[in-house]
């Protein structure tokens, strides 16, 4: 009875010490025992999960339905056996992503873990974004070099043909022929005058983004986990981080595509019988910045490797793909006065080394 009572004190200090934070945060946030008892939560958590007063006090299993994550319950007993935080992005059953912190809440007179505190915060449009966004550059990128590529063969076509018709009007008298050859001449200068305008304002359109920045690693490669969230929960990948250089000077949106296309195609070109094993690591080599991603995926020959740069070239036709992505990487680096190598053998996954000049930092 007596320890009954004092656990009830030791509770009603607790949730004052609480009371004044949680009342007047706007972000949503639980307090779970070290019993798994549901103690306290957030305004803003009880309107996005729907949590009465009346939850107060029971055990969060028979409330994790309203979290609408099945794993939330293994989460909170992971941290509580650890001391360690947790985060992690987590969708939900309503499709709704989050970054979830489950931090340990621990009593610090006594030293003494007393449970977790949980953080949730929406992230579902900036996963949206960052996917588009994506998507909008490998877009551009291919539609504007694609548009060049094919317009200069019948450019050149009609240049022959101008040019034979000329040798054509010095040996015979055709009163239209004079006129052929005009309009021909102006579509080709129509023709050329496309090609230059989309590389016109391609290049008009980078200009306007600044060039380079000094751009901090770790938050890269968060946008790129946001943007790959769905991929990496489906697949269970696992990505280990060893930066020793965390910082680069690049053009920050051209960055974060090199690295997105090197981590989605590490997930996808993995065995359905094992989960992605990625470690990406970051080091300096002479005068560069070196970005290593490494996988132990599907891997490719040599063959594969001499093409798997090229434009439209996907060698694994059963994984899904345009066959631009590396193309893409490749011409940003290079283009940035950088290299990008490949190591790869069937069966024992791939390394992709991006060198980026460093002789100005």
């Amino acid at each position: 009875m007596q320890n009954e009572s004092q656990q009830i004190v030791s509770l009603i200090e607790l949730n004052e010490e609480l009371e004044n934070y949680f009342s007047n945060t706007i972000i949503p946030q639980l307090f779970v025992d070290a019993n798994l008892i549901l103690r306290k939560f957030t305004p803003p958590a009880m309107k996005h999960f729907k949590l009465k007063d009346e939850f107060i006090g029971k055990p969060v299993e028979e409330v994790e339905e309203n979290f609408r994550y099945h794993s939330i319950i293994d989460n909170i007993k992971a941290v509580i056996t650890t001391g360690k935080i947790l985060e992690k992005e987590i969708q939900t059953t309503d499709l709704r992503w989050y970054q979830m912190n489950i931090l340990p809440y621990i009593i610090r007179k006594e030293n003494k873990m007393n449970g977790v505190i949980i953080t949730f915060i929406e992230i579902t449009s900036r996963i949206r974004d960052l996917k588009e966004q994506e998507s909008m550059i490998a877009e551009h990128e291919l539609l504007l070099d694609t548009v060049a590529h094919d317009l200069k063969n019948p450019i050149h076509g009609i240049g022959m043909i101008t040019e034979l018709l000329k040798r054509l009007q010095e040996k015979k008298n055709m009163e239209k022929l004079p006129v052929l050859l005009d309009n021909i001449e102006k579509s080709l200068e129509s023709m050329k005058k496309v090609v230059s305008d989309l590389m016109d304002s391609r290049w008009k359109e980078h200009s306007k983004v600044p060039a380079e920045e000094l751009i901090d690693l770790e938050s890269i490669l968060e946008d790129v986990r946001l943007a790959l969230a769905p991929q990496i929960q489906e697949s269970q990948a696992v990505i280990t981080v060893n930066l020793k250089c965390s910082e680069v000077t690049f053009v920050r949106r051209k960055l974060r595509s090199i690295l997105y296309n090197l981590v989605s195609n590490a997930i996808k070109y993995t065995s359905a019988e094992h989960n992605p094993e990625i470690t990406i690591t970051s080091f300096r080599e002479k005068d560069y910045i070196v970005l290593r991603v490494a996988d132990k995926g599907i891997g490719m020959s040599e063959k594969e490797c001499e093409i798997i740069f090229e434009k439209f070239q996907r060698v694994k036709n059963t994984y899904e793909g345009s066959g631009v992505g590396l193309y893409l990487v490749k011409t940003v680096v290079n283009a940035a006065g950088g290299r990008i190598e490949l190591k790869s053998e069937p069966g024992k996954g791939s390394v992709f080394k991006v060198f980026i000049k460093a002789n100005h930092l």
